[in-house]
């Protein structure tokens, strides 16, 4: 993975800290609104991890494909997999 690394680990350390607060939530009966702007949070956490790994697929390895027909699969691969994210 040539994403950062420490920036990742930082982003999935707070998006872990939020969830065990939200379930802490939830235990205290707290206002349903509220868990949901949590989760919300979270969330946007989770997706701007996921955006920083496949920046770093795409800058490393697709660019860095040895032949066209790799680069053509890697791409294949992204696609197919934010296909069954953006159903």
């Amino acid at each position: 993975m040539q994403a950062d690394k420490e920036k990742i680990n930082r982003l999935l350390k707070t998006a872990k800290g939020q969830l065990e607060g939200i379930l802490r939530m939830v235990e205290e009966d707290r206002y349903c609104i509220e868990i949901s702007q949590q989760l919300m949070a979270t969330e946007a956490i989770l997706n701007k991890a996921n955006k920083e790994i496949l920046t770093a697929h795409l800058k490393s390895c697709v660019k860095n494909a040895q032949t066209e027909e790799e680069q053509e699969e890697k791409i294949d691969e992204l696609v197919s997999m934010l296909g069954k994210i953006l159903k």
